[in-house]
C-alpha cells in the first residue's frame, strides 16, 4: 500500500501540506476559508474549497495518511473559550463515536464540533475497510485532553498513538509556540518526534544546554534584516505599556498569531523600523520566504497555520521507517 498520499482537513494556507511534502507525502487539502484557499492555489496546492463535514474517506480512496489541525478559536485562551467549557461534552461524544453511537451532539459554538471531525474520518475509513496507515493532528495546547481521548478510541481500532505538547523552537522553528499533537500508526509502535534543538529560556545563552541538541533559532537568523532589532508586543498585556513583551533579534519570536502585524520593531537606539512583512511573518512560522500569501486577512492566515517544520517532524514520526 502506498503510504505517501494524504488528505488534509482544515488545510489552511499550506503549512501542514508543506510539511507532508517535505517527507514525500503528496496531499490534497480541504479548506472552507476563501482567503486560505486563495493562498493554497497560488502555491499550486491541490485544494477543495469546502466543509470537511460534507466529505469523507470515500471521496479520497487513495489516501493513506490523514492530517489536520481543527480550528482553535473556541479553545485558545485568546478565543471565546466555548470549546474549553464544552470539554466534558466533547469527551463524551468521542466515547459515543468509538462505539458507533450516532446520537447527535451539539455545541453552543458550531466550530467546537469540528474538533471531532478527524475522528469521524478515521472511524469511517476503518469501517469502509480503507484505514489510514498514519494520522497526524495538531492544535493549541488546550486540546491535549481531546487528543488523549482520541488515543483511547484509536487504540481500540488497532492504532498505536502518541500524544503530547511540543515546543516549536525545539524543532528548529524561530518562535516559541506550544502545540498539542497526536501521531498514530496502524499496527506498529509510534512516538512523538524527538527534539532537535534546545528549549528557549529567557536570559539563557543559546549555546548552553544539552550538547547533543542544536541551539534554538533566533529571529535574526530567520529574517534577512540588515541590523539588530527588538520586537515589542502588546499581545496579552491588556493594553498596559508596562506589560509589553520585548524580544531581540537574537531570540526566537513570540508565538505568531493573527495580531502579528501589530508588532512594533525598533533598532538598538529605539528608532522605529519597518514592521514585519507577510513574508517575514511566514518565515517565523518556518514557511519559505517565497510562499505566495494571497487573499485577505493574511496575518490571520499566518497565525492560524501549522508550522511546516513541525508538520514534517510529526509526519516522519507517524510514518516511521516508511517516511
Amino acid at each position: 500500500m502506498n503510504e505517501r498520499t494524504g488528505v488534509e482537513l482544515f488545510a489552511g494556507p499550506g503549512g501542514m501540506s508543506l510539511g507532508l511534502e517535505a517527507v514525500g507525502i503528496s496531499s490534497i487539502g480541504i479548506e472552507w476559508d476563501a482567503n486560505a484557499v486563495t493562498t493554497r492555489r497560488a502555491a499550486g496546492m491541490p485544494t477543495i474549497h469546502g466543509d470537511v463535514r460534507h466529505h469523507g474517506p470515500a471521496d479520497f480512496p487513495g489516501a493513506t495518511v490523514l492530517a489536520g489541525g481543527p480550528p482553535c478559536q473556541t479553545f485558545t485562551v485568546a478565543g471565546n473559550g466555548a470549546g474549553r467549557l464544552a470539554l466534558a461534552t466533547i469527551l463524551a461524544a468521542i466515547k459515543r463515536m468509538s462505539t458507533r453511537d450516532t446520537t447527535p451532539y451539539s455545541f453552543e459554538d458550531d466550530r467546537t464540533a469540528l474538533v471531532l471531525e478527524p475522528l469521524r474520518w478515521a472511524l469511517d475509513a476503518m469501517d469502509q475497510d480503507r484505514p489510514y496507515r498514519a494520522i497526524v493532528l495538531e492544535q493549541v495546547q488546550q486540546v491535549q485532553q481531546v487528543w488523549d481521548a482520541y488515543a483511547e478510541a484509536l487504540n481500540a481500532e488497532g492504532y498505536h498513538v502518541a500524544t503530547g505538547v511540543l515546543s516549536t523552537e525545539q524543532h528548529g522553528i524561530p518562535q516559541t509556540r506550544r502545540r498539542a499533537v497526536l501521531v498514530a500508526r496502524l499496527g506498529a509502535p509510534v512516538a512523538l518526534p524527538a527534539a532537535t534543538h534546545r528549549p528557549y529560556r529567557k536570559g539563557r545563552p543559546r549555546d548552553e544546554g544539552d550538547p547533543t541538541l542544536l541551539p534554538w533559532v533566533p529571529m535574526g537568523d530567520a529574517l534577512d534584516r540588515p541590523q539588530p532589532f527588538s520586537v515589542i508586543s502588546n499581545y496579552g498585556t491588556g493594553g498596559d505599556p508596562k506589560n509589553r513583551g520585548r524580544r531581540t533579534s537574537a531570540e526566537p519570536a513570540f508565538t505568531v498569531t493573527g495580531k502579528i502585524s501589530r508588532l512594533r520593531l525598533v533598532d538598538t537606539d529605539g528608532a522605529e523600523l519597518p514592521r514585519l512583512t507577510h513574508a517575514e511573518a511566514g518565515q517565523l512560522q518556518s514557511f519559505p520566504a517565497a510562499h505566495p500569501w494571497a487573499g485577505r486577512d493574511i496575518p490571520q492566515q499566518i497565525g492560524n497555520a501549522c508550522p511546516p517544520l513541525l508538520a514534517a517532524a510529526l509526519a516522519t514520526s507517524a510514518l516511521g521507517a516508511a517516511a
